[in-house]
């Protein structure tokens, strides 16, 4: 009973990370990069959403391909951050905090998305800069609300794509781990700036 339990935990946590890498990590990505037209001005920002609109059965891709694994993974990484000892012992000072910043960053993460896609997606409107402007220049509470959020899923799948590919056996060696931390770091920096811009832009650019 207690092996198939072993081996139940253990396919879950597999499935966790995969969803949190392919579904969800490109869903990010795909977010920033979208979010960052709107450094070249409204336009540029209302065709990049106009242009994901068009795609053919939006609702089903955004259903099946978005919403139920970001689901999956943010309620069970909710489960294992609230049941994960730390293994203070175990691990080096630097992957104990590293460890518990994955685990606060993936809480505040999902506080952040699903509010934003209540504040956005779920609103009844269709996303545009107008409405991102006024959201952000309505309160700055909401404003530095989205920078954290932006920054805590950053270094959220940053940090877990390290974990990920080590857990899939891509960097096996210490060397490599060694390396692909380093490499993270500069995802992380180079991501959460691109965030950090489009909201900037979005809240200081005015509009027609």
């Amino acid at each position: 009973m207690a092996q198939t339990e072993n081996h139940s935990e253990f396919v879950f946590r597999r499935l966790h990370t995969l969803a949190g890498v392919i579904p969800v990590g490109l869903f990010l990505l795909e977010h920033l990069f979208t979010n960052a037209t709107a450094t070249d001005g409204p336009s540029a920002y209302n065709n990049a959403v106009r242009t994901i609109q068009q795609i053919p059965f939006l609702h089903f891709v955004e259903f099946f391909f978005i919403f139920v694994p970001l689901t999956y993974h943010g309620v069970y990484g909710l489960y294992v951050a609230f049941t994960s000892g730390y293994n203070a012992g175990q691990y080096s000072w630097t992957r104990n905090v590293m460890f518990v910043l994955q685990r606060m960053t993936g809480v505040i993460t999902f506080i952040f998305v699903v509010f934003h896609l209540w504040t956005t997606r779920f609103s009844g409107k269709a996303p545009t800069f107008a409405m991102m402007h006024n959201l952000l220049n309505a309160d700055p509470a909401y404003y530095w609300f989205m920078i954290i959020g932006v920054v805590a899923a950053t270094f959220h799948f940053s940090n877990g794509l390290w974990s990920f590919l080590i857990h899939w056996g891509i960097t096996v060696g210490a060397r490599a781990q060694r390396v692909s931390a380093y490499t993270m770091v500069v995802v992380f920096v180079a991501l959460a700036g691109i965030g950090i811009a489009a909201l900037y832009a979005l809240a200081s650019t005015p509009v027609a």
